[in-house]
Order: C-alpha cells, then sequence, then structure tokens
C-alpha cells in the first residue's frame, strides 16, 4: 500500500482499519521491518505494530506474531553490512513487546516464552552486523535492540534463578565476543540495563554473580598485542560495560537488594582495570 495509507492510519491514532484483514495488515508491516528507509520502518512499521500488541489487538494472536518475530530474526544472519540487519533488529524489538505483553497480562504458555528467549539469546550472540546508526537509513542497533528484549524477557513471570543466570551469560558472552570496532551507540548501557533487569528480580545469588563480573573484570584488564588492530579492542566493551553498570548501580531507581555488596565488587573490577589512573601522583 502505498505511504498515504498509513499515513492516514497513523492520523487516526493507530485504530486498526476495518477496510483491510489483520494479516494482511500485519503482513505488510512485517516485511516494512526490514525497509532500509526509516520513515517506512522505525516511523511506521514499528509503532503500529507495538501499539497494537499493547492496545491487545493481537492477544489472541500473539503466539503467532512472536513465532513471525522470531523467524525474522534469522534472516540474512551472518551478514554484514548489508540491509537485512533492520529486519532481525527491529524483530526482536517487537517480539520484546509480545513479551511485555504477556508480562502485564499472561497470555501465553511459559514453555513458549522459554522458546523466544532461546531464539533471540541464539540470534543475539550470532549477529554479526553491530552498526548502530547507519547514515541515510537510521538505526540498526542490533546489540541494543536485543539488550532491551533482554530487559523485558528478565521481566517474565516464567522465568526463575536458572533461566535469569542464563540471561547474564548471554550479555557477558556478547560483551566479550570479538570485534572490529568497539560498541560506539550506548550498547554497552543498554546491555548493562538489561543486568539490572535481572539484579532486580532479586533471585540470583551472589555466589553466581561474583564469578560472572570476575569473567568481565578479567577481559577488561586485556590488551591485545600491538600489531595492526588497536589492542583497546581485546577489552574494551568489557570496560565500558563495567562502568556502566556501576553507574546503574550506584545511581538507578528500584535498586537489587545485594546492592552494596554488588558495588564493591565491581569497584574491586574496575579498580583492577583501571590501576594506572588510580595510583597517586607523582608514582
Amino acid at each position: 500500500m502505498s505511504g498515504a495509507y498509513w499515513q492516514q492510519v497513523h492520523a487516526d491514532g493507530l485504530a486498526v482499519p476495518t477496510d483491510r484483514p489483520l494479516d494482511e495488515l500485519t503482513a505488510e508491516l512485517t516485511r516494512m521491518l526490514g525497509d532500509p528507509d526509516p520513515a517506512k520502518r522505525d516511523g511506521t512499521a514499528y509503532p503500529t505494530l507495538t501499539t497494537w500488541v499493547a492496545r491487545g489487538v493481537y492477544d489472541d494472536l500473539l503466539a503467532g506474531l512472536g513465532d513471525g518475530m522470531a523467524i525474522g530474526l534469522g534472516i540474512g544472519l551472518g551478514d554484514q553490512d548489508t540491509d537485512t540487519v533492520f529486519r532481525r533488529s527491529f524483530s526482536a524489538l517487537v517480539l520484546g513487546e509480545c513479551i511485555a505483553r504477556d508480562n502485564r497480562r499472561p497470555l501465553l504458555p511459559g514453555g513458549k516464552i522459554l522458546e523466544w528467549g532461546d531464539r533471540l539469546s541464539t540470534w543475539l550472540l550470532r549477529e554479526r552486523d553491530l552498526r548502530g546508526f547507519v547514515p541515510g537509513k537510521g538505526w540498526a542497533h542490533a546489540v541494543a535492540h536485543g539488550a532491551d528484549t533482554l530487559a523485558t524477557l528478565a521481566g517474565s513471570p516464567h522465568l526463575a534463578t536458572p533461566e535469569l543466570t542464563v540471561i547474564l551469560d548471554v550479555v557477558a558472552d556478547r560483551v566479550l565476543l570479538p570485534v572490529d570496532q568497539l560498541f560506539t551507540s550506548g550498547e554497552p548501557d543498554r546491555l548493562a540495563h538489561a543486568t539490572m533487569a535481572v539484579l532486580r528480580r532479586n533471585v540470583v545469588p551472589l555466589r553466581v554473580l561474583e564469578p560472572w563480573i570476575a569473567r568481565l573484570a578479567a577481559s577488561a584488564s586485556t590488551r591485545a598485542s600491538y600489531d595492526e588492530r588497536d589492542p583497546y579492542l581485546a577489552g574494551g566493551n568489557a570496560e565500558a560495560f563495567l562502568r556502566a553498570l556501576y553507574l546503574q548501580l550506584s545511581l538507578g531507581a528500584q535498586p537489587p537488594q545485594m546492592r552494596s555488596d554488588l558495588l564493591l565488587v565491581v569497584v574491586d573490577a574496575l579498580k583492577s582495570s583501571n590501576a594506572a589512573f588510580l595510583r597517586p601522583t607523582g608514582e
């Protein structure tokens, strides 16, 4: 359909049109999630789908919609610097809205939410197009969008300590994966936000969290050898993540019950990776 059609839908307050079947409208919006034009993808398809999910339009169809978004996570997976990233990245966001709808009003069996969580995690760790903002095409932001959906997943009542621990491992794995360029578009902050969503559940014990942070700290202290690669690529993302986590633990609302203990652990990690900057002047 023409852009004018969807402009009118938005002008009508995103009421569901009555002149076309919902499945046809949904299929068109889903295709638009992968459009390189940000006006179609980010300005039209994404807000329309998420608004309809939040309003309950898909309540009887939520499993099917989420399954469609999960399929979208695999389209072009492994590509770098191609437009296929938009479909994957924005499918992750809409999948998050499906999970959020179930969080607010139980509609789905726990197994479906866990299935989506598995597919989301697999995609996020296999995603190779790590661009943030793409000039002329808007946000790709796959890692940030994946982190946002992990944060929503962490709020699901279907997840208990084992599943929440897996989310933490996915966050750490994503932070520690080799990259050709450090994250520059807020990804460490979004991954830290997902971590905070897990911590606020107050069910993952400190004996699990301490070695998890130590693993990140070990990477943050690592510098690659001086060859053709920036030596900070080895630990830069882990360092940025630990700083973001410290900030959110220190200043964030609704702190986890063990915030004081966790802050001590994170501070020790930052001390170890920033020792050169913490010595007395003149040493």
